[in-house]
């Protein structure tokens, strides 16, 4: 089967809170394989954030334990290899969507490649459209943030996540602040990139929200307790909420 895209053994995090040594996880291992679309799941402090961050590279004090992502031993880069080992294959989206307020659409989604060197102007703006495009923005590419939707603004930041054309997607709660219509939308354009090779990798608390992947991983107090193939996947095209037809009464002027 080659490589897996990422691959944990024997992972160990504890945090020291005062006088008390907090066990954040407990001898994790666990392999994901290139093209996955895997939903963590866990009630709080069951370690599920912890160990997104360490896989997603976010966490510069190494846990115990090994960590390969496509081949490369994480735990033995320094920071500066880890910020580049984590701009160039990995894609981050977050619940509170993180974009710039006063910044346009596509200017958010060039903001990662401000930092290569090898990505002049004309192509950075190509490729922020291009990836806008692919969540269906093109056409608010000019528009702030405040003129946009909840939905639109989580589709920035999935354009956001795209343009340096990572091998995996980390999103934390990417639905957790959007009504149901919405939130089925991005699990469709998840699907969608999951469908050309993309490997996708969520945290969710929302159950609904894990039956949109391909497998489910369960955390409990630093442990992994079960990781499942969905049987019963759902299809986010096919779930998608229809918008009622309003009266002409119903509608205010």
């Amino acid at each position: 089967m080659g490589t897996p895209l990422i691959s944990v053994k024997d992972m160990v995090k504890t945090y020291k809170l005062g006088d008390m040594v907090v066990n954040a996880l407990r001898g994790v291992s666990l392999v994901i394989e290139k093209g996955s679309f895997v939903a963590i799941m866990g009630p709080s402090g069951s370690g599920k954030s912890t160990f997104m961050n360490i896989i997603g590279c976010l966490d510069y004090h190494p846990a115990k334990g090994e960590y390969y992502l496509d081949g490369v031993d994480v735990f033995k880069l320094d920071k500066d290899q880890l910020a580049e080992l984590r701009n160039k294959k990995i894609g981050f989206i977050f619940q509170s969507f993180n974009i710039l307020a006063r910044t346009s659409a596509i200017e958010n989604v060039e903001l990662p490649m401000l930092y290569n060197s090898t990505v002049n102007a004309k192509e950075r703006k190509e490729r922020a459209l291009a990836a806008l495009k692919s969540v269906g923005l093109a056409e608010r590419a000019d528009h702030m943030p405040n003129q946009l939707s909840g939905g639109q603004q989580q589709r920035v930041a999935i354009a956001r996540s795209l343009v340096n054309n990572p091998l995996v997607i980390m999103a934390d709660e990417p639905t957790g602040n959007l009504d149901t219509r919405s939130s089925y939308e991005i699990m469709q354009i998840f699907q969608e990139l999951n469908d050309k090779g993309i490997t996708i990798v969520m945290v969710t608390h929302e159950t609904d929200i894990a039956q949109f992947a391909t497998s489910n991983i369960l955390f409990r107090d630093g442990q992994i307790i079960s990781n499942v193939v969905v049987k019963d996947r759902k299809i986010a095209k096919d779930e998608i909420p229809k918008l009622p037809i309003l009266d002409q009464n119903d509608i205010l002027t």
